[in-house]
């Protein structure tokens, strides 16, 4: 999910051209690491309400 975000928000903000792939590089290992964290953080607290709703 963070590639594809990564990939499509680097498009729009700064377009298509010879450094397009080194700029989402960049930015994609910024956001993998803070997805990857935000879900290790997020994912366990969802589970706790999800299971209080669905009981």
């Amino acid at each position: 999910m963070s590639f594809m975000m990564t990939l499509l928000i680097t498009y729009i903000n700064t377009g298509y051209d010879k450094d397009y792939f080194n700029r989402f590089i960049t930015a994609w290992s910024v956001s993998f690491p803070v997805a990857m964290l935000a879900t290790s953080i997020v994912a366990p607290l969802v589970k706790k309400i999800v299971d209080k709703i669905t009981k």
